[in-house]
């Protein structure tokens, strides 16, 4: 049973304890210290299952902890107790943190500083989805790629839980937006405003091209590998290549390092060639160690306008299914299935 007790909390949380498969996860308990100075002590309402954790488990996510660890890239909660030099008002807000680790459990200590607030009333599930997903889409968007309003895209796994939200938010920019997925996502992906092309089709860049002859403003995707040049060939002048994952070694041995500095490394090159398109890896964590105010300001700032956006209706979050945190095993074989349209999302037990 999780909960406060004066200074002290007991948190129950998942654990990695090494190279394992989804059954391997572990649940226990532990004491959680009292925050210390500048941190907040976060009641976990909603947190995710993301291409991050299936890479984590295996050992090959980049730049990732020595194991065992706790996952969770994303949460949404709501702080309980507050460490020195920490607003007393900040108690009994919702916030949202992008954490990298340590999500996955019942109540955590994170930096204030790394808060985005949240408002009440809307569903922190819903919220969940838009954090590590809706960020990254966002600033792929509207920073990195900078694609006009009235621009055309193309979102490889638009039914995923960053290509769903991406084909959104392009559509409330009035983007033309055409989507790869798995035939059995095509309705879904049509209702989101996309254009829906089966990615297993041989031909599939074929039809992407007859959509969009005279070339794209932005492709954006996440599994590279021996499409890539493909990926590079369908924008116009001006156009620009943003990958955000290498999703093609998902299943190759041996830690990722090498490889995503191989493919970042070609994705330079390009970028500097003089053929008037961009190219480049898009890292969410980009700017944080040379201009850390301003990363956290940029994340307030686009994370809010995501809620704008739900708040408005404009963004219908993708929820896949939603799993107690006991049943983080169940939540992360559903996610791995490649199955689902949006985010699982994983919350308190009761």
């Amino acid at each position: 049973m999780s909960g406060t007790s004066g200074t002290s909390t007991v948190t129950t949380e998942v654990v990695m304890p090494g190279p394992i498969e989804p059954a391997g996860l572990q649940v226990q308990a532990r004491d959680l210290p009292a925050p210390a100075a500048g941190q907040v002590l976060l009641r976990m309402e909603a947190t995710g299952v993301s291409f991050a954790e299936q890479q984590m488990r295996r050992g090959r996510y980049y730049d990732q902890p020595t194991f065992p660890f706790v996952p969770g890239y994303d949460v949404v909660g709501t702080a309980v107790a507050v460490g020195p030099r920490v607003a007393a008002e900040t108690v009994g807000r919702r916030f949202a943190a992008i954490t990298k680790i340590g999500g996955w459990a019942s109540h955590l200590l994170i930096e204030a500083a790394d808060l985005m607030p949240v408002p009440e009333g809307l569903d922190p599930a819903e919220v969940e989805t838009l954090i590590i997903n809706g960020i990254t889409a966002w600033q792929m968007l509207h920073r990195t790629a900078k694609v006009r309003p009235g621009g055309t895209i193309v979102v490889l796994g638009a039914n995923g839980g960053v290509g769903s939200v991406l084909v959104q938010i392009a559509r409330a920019a009035n983007m033309t937006v055409i989507g790869t997925a798995a035939a059995r996502h095509h309705d879904a992906v049509r209702a989101l405003g996309a254009t829906p092309v089966d990615y297993r089709d041989a031909d599939a860049y074929e039809q992407i091209r007859a959509l969009a002859p005279e070339g794209v403003d932005a492709v954006f995707d996440h599994i590279a590998g021996e499409n890539l040049v493909k990926s590079w060939k369908l924008l116009r002048k001006g156009g620009y290549l943003c990958v955000y994952g290498n999703a093609a070694t998902v299943n190759d041995e041996g830690g990722n390092f090498w490889p995503t500095m191989a493919l970042v490394s070609r994705l330079m090159l390009w970028n500097y060639l003089p053929n008037r398109r961009g190219a480049s890896f898009f890292s969410i964590w980009a700017g944080k160690t040379i201009t850390p105010k301003a990363f956290r300001a940029r994340r307030r700032e686009d994370l809010a306008q995501l809620l704008q956006l739900l708040a408005d209706q404009e963004v219908k979050p993708q929820i896949a299914a939603r799993f107690p945190l006991s049943a983080a095993t169940d939540a992360m074989l559903l996610a791995e299935s490649r199955t689902v349209m949006g985010k699982v999302v994983l919350t308190p037990d009761a």
